[in-house]
């Protein structure tokens, strides 16, 4: 059983922990990812929507233009750019180039304009520096001839290619708009011919003269770092021009690269005028990396958690199991009626509780069964005491009973016999005997019965054992015994009459025990609350092995109780069990030249 429960509750522990960890494992392995997603997409939609709140969004500036951004990129972890109708970049006049275009015949409305050319759309920030050998040199200075190559929507041009000459739009060093120029050979075979896409989207070849180049510097530069996300800007406007956003407000769309997934959110802004985009994009790498590394890491996790999980466990069972292995132990001892030992209670919980509580339930079966033993001991004790009464009464009736036989035989052969009289004194005595020795009898009994009851008083004691030696008198000058009475005046409490017959007894033993021409001293040792009676009898002793017997009822320190000595046996007994009654010390001892009883009564207190 002891292993049993230690061993069932080690494994319920170690069991659900387990499912803790499984179900932890489990969560974070296929719902975390998710989760975090749903977070992240909730959390940036919610910032998109307090933004197009902002009055930044209808009147602003590069720089703060900026701030808005990096204020959104803290709160939401993700990157923002607001967009005009065509999808570029609104307040990007920090990064841009102006063109006074040439007379065109291909493009008449185009001839002698103005065009800007956001320079974010054909070159990184980073080339956009006079150092860098990058650097086109047909950007050096303003006043430069240039070719630009693009398309025409809506009578705007969009440039695609940007170079020093028209053979220059080949090569490597051109400006060119990628996103642009990929959405083109995306888009061109939707149309059943290259020359249907053209007269859609016609392509324009013109020239023009640099006017005004304006790079960014130290802090606006950075704005411009971010090629990817940029160049899905520049994707996004390629979709816009093309018509691939149309009649769409709110989109979101997974976007994935060198294995890294994002999200972007494009918001439509109605305004008074042209519409306005919010662009937003922001990385679920992190996730992706804390994902991986949770996996690589979680083997190690589970290891340390399981051994953790068992030593816990382990002792957590132990803990609790020990309680009850020693309850069982103890109920075990009580089966057996071993009540000897105790639970220790170490804790005020329900096991605790029911540890008080089978200490009290060992108490109460140990009080019971002691008492049950003290029962049975006493209910013995009073069969052996009946038996020996019986044999007793029976023992001290025969005699007389035979000596009444003999007399009425006698006077029945003979009943004219000269001693008549003397027969019939026999037999008058021998009933006197027996009525004497069945009220001492009854008395016996009435005391032993435990309902007799003492009524106390006070009283002098010197005073009453001077009238019981009175009243002895008689028989005391019969034996020539010399009597010497000592007694202090002292005032005792107790049933006067008992007392009074105890030392009757006591004196009445001594008187018939005592040789003639002897003596019986009679003294008191007064103590602070007590007074003890001495009664010596001078002459004779009782030998050692008898002085316990001498309180045995029908017991005359004779083996063969001869009657001559008088009395019924039942002198002392009785004086026993009045004494115990008033719970009296008392006893009997053989002096240098006697024997002396004793018994001590209380004294009454003084008032």
């Amino acid at each position: 059983m002891r292993k049993s429960i230690v061993f069932k509750l080690f494994l319920l522990t170690t069991g659900l922990c387990l499912l803790v960890i499984a179900s932890i494992f489990v969560g974070q392995t296929v719902f975390f990812k998710q989760f975090y997603v749903h977070q992240k997409v909730e959390k940036v939609s919610d910032a998109l929507q307090s933004y197009q709140q902002d009055e930044w969004i209808h009147v602003g500036d590069a720089e703060s233009a900026i701030m808005k951004e990096q204020a959104f990129y803290q709160d939401s972890n993700a990157w923002l750019a607001l967009l005009d109708e065509r999808g570029y970049l609104k307040y990007a006049d920090d990064f841009k180039m102006e063109i006074r275009l040439e007379h065109s015949d291909i493009a008449p409305i185009l001839s002698n304009a103005t065009i800007t050319v956001p320079l974010y759309t054909v070159m990184d920030v980073e080339e956009a520096n006079a150092d860098n050998p990058l650097f086109p040199d047909f950007l050096r200075k303003e006043g430069q001839r240039i070719a630009l190559e693009g398309i025409m929507i809506q009578d705007q041009l969009y440039p695609q290619r940007i170079g020093r000459d028209v053979f220059n739009l080949r090569q490597e060093n051109r400006l060119e708009n990628e996103q642009l120029v990929n959405k083109e050979y995306e888009v061109v075979p939707r149309f059943e011919s290259p020359l249907e896409y053209r007269e859609r989207y016609p392509s324009v070849l013109v020239y023009g003269t640099i006017t005004q180049i304006r790079l960014p510097q130290a802090e606006q530069a950075s704005r411009y770092m971010n090629r990817l996300f940029l160049d899905r800007v520049k994707a996004f406007q390629a979709d816009l021009l093309y018509g691939d956003y149309a009649d769409q407000t709110n989109t979101l769309t997974d976007y994935e690269v060198n294995d890294i997934a994002y999200k972007i959110f494009v918001e439509r802004v109605d305004q008074t005028g042209p519409p306005a985009y919010l662009f937003a994009m922001t990385s679920l790498q992190p996730v992706n990396e804390a994902t991986e590394v949770m996996r690589s890491y979680y083997g190690y996790i589970v290891i340390g958690t399981l051994l953790l999980v068992v030593l816990a466990s382990l002792y957590f069972s132990r803990r609790i199991a020990a309680p009850l292995l020693r309850i069982d132990t103890m109920t075990q001892r009580m089966a057996k009626l071993d009540f000897s030992n105790k639970i220790p209670i170490k804790s005020e919980d329900e096991i605790g509780s029911l540890s008080r509580n089978i200490n009290q339930l060992s108490d109460m079966l140990n009080a019971h069964i002691v008492r049950l033993e003290q029962d049975i001991e006493k209910e013995r004790r009073l069969e052996q005491t009946r038996k020996e009464f019986i044999s007793g009464v029976s023992h001290e009736l025969k005699t007389p009973l035979s000596v009444l036989e003999s007399c009425l035989y006698i006077m029945k052969d003979k009943a004219d016999s000269p001693r008549r009289d003397y027969y019939f004194a026999a037999m008058e005595d021998e009933v006197k005997k027996m009525n004497l020795l069945v009220n001492d009898m009854l008395e016996l009994a009435r005391y032993e019965s435990g309902t007799y009851k003492l009524e106390m008083d006070s009283f002098r004691i010197d005073e009453l054992l001077e009238r019981i030696c009175a009243k002895l008198a008689p028989d005391i000058a019969e034996k020539n015994i010399h009597l010497h009475v000592g007694i202090s005046p002292v005032e005792v409490v107790a049933n006067q009459n008992r007392i009074e017959q105890v030392i009757v007894n006591f004196m009445t033993n001594a008187i018939r025990y005592t040789p003639e021409h002897n003596h019986i001293v009679v003294s008191s040792d007064v103590e602070t609350d007590t007074v003890k009676i001495n009664i010596e009898n001078k002459g004779v002793h009782i030998p050692s092995e008898q002085m316990k017997k001498i309180w045995d009822r029908f017991y005359r320190g004779e083996h063969s109780r001869h009657r001559t000595t008088g009395g019924t046996g039942l002198g002392l007994a009785i004086s026993k069990q009045i004494l115990e009654l008033h719970g009296a010390p008392y006893g009997a001892m053989n002096t240098e030249d006697g024997v002396l009883f004793y018994f001590e009564l209380k004294r009454k207190a003084k008032m």
